[in-house]
């Protein structure tokens, strides 16, 4: 149902014996989702987990996209392109979740969910933050993960066509309507972790592939996120520009916090080190917890 990724290749910051130190706070739950595909979950997802285990912090990791695997795939890249290289650069404790072949869905639910509470509360003992990639689409592991989030990061692209999955958008009067598809299906887990006793979840959307030109069209679309943020209670934060150096990266499995490490690549350019900036800010807008502590 759940398997561990084999990345014994490249080091990882190590948990103490015991585990987390007794009294710590559980693990943080960061999900990144999306219903639609496309807007750079997995991306995300990488570079959050990247900043997160090079600030020294114990980070674990879950795909839950059984069609792609995307974020298994990066890590597989990250462990064949750097031990060809003979580097090592950080990795999380990586875990793969797969959807249940029970016949009835009923079972399935059942299967799923206690598959997915028992590698949670096992991660939770010994990791400060558990960051899960969720797959496109209404699935229920997917609802299972948005409803334990502390944070769901919500990536979207600079678009109408994204945004209509947030709210309804009349286009000749530039009028907000009401919730859609992914809104209402984030409202639902909201209602269920609420039910449950949980705290609630901080949701920040960020805007991906923002152009660097003053498009009319950038502009009401973000004039249409901040009223809908009011309405219905998420953040908005500066995501990843669309830049080709991110493409580049994926078949190495590298982030941008990575690449200056990499042998053959020469130094940083001006645009590599813009991109890190875009990273940097993500993070600090996320407002994630600090280390116990600091």
């Amino acid at each position: 149902m759940y398997d561990r990724e084999p990345l014994e290749n490249l080091t990882r910051a190590e948990p103490s014996v015991d585990g987390r130190q007794a009294g710590r706070q559980p693990a943080h739950v960061i999900v990144v989702g999306n219903q639609k595909g496309g807007v750079g979950k997995s991306t995300t997802a990488l570079h959050i987990i990247v900043t997160l285990l090079r600030q020294g912090r114990q980070v674990a990791s879950v795909d839950l996209d059984a069609h792609q695997w995307s974020l298994s795939r990066y890590f597989s890249n990250r462990t064949a392109s750097t031990a060809k290289a003979g580097i090592k650069l950080p990795l999380p404790e990586h875990w793969r979740i797969w959807p249940s072949l029970a016949d009835s869905r009923q079972a399935a639910e059942i299967e799923e969910r206690t598959y997915f509470q028992q590698l949670l509360d096992d991660l939770s003992r010994r990791c400060e933050f558990i960051v899960l990639d969720c797959a496109g689409g209404d699935q229920y592991l997917s609802r299972l993960a948005h409803s334990h989030a502390d944070t769901l990061v919500t990536p979207l692209n600079d678009s109408f066509i994204d945004f209509d999955l947030l709210a309804r958008f009349d286009g000749q009067s530039g009028v907000v309507g009401g919730p859609s598809v992914y809104a209402e299906f984030v409202w639902e887990c909201r209602k269920q972790r609420a039910s449950a006793g949980g705290k609630a979840i901080d949701w920040v959307v960020l805007r991906n592939r923002l152009s660097h030109t003053d498009a009319h069209d950038k502009r009401r679309v973000g004039a249409g996120l901040t009223a809908l943020s009011k309405r219905i209670g998420f953040r908005i934060a500066p995501g990843l520009s669309e830049r080709v150096i991110y493409r580049e990266l994926f078949p190495h499995g590298l982030t941008m916090l990575d690449v200056h490490e990499f042998p053959g690549r020469g130094g940083l350019r001006m645009s590599d080190l813009a991109a890190r900036q875009e990273v940097r800010a993500m993070i600090t807008a996320l407002a994630l917890p600090p280390a116990d502590g600091a």
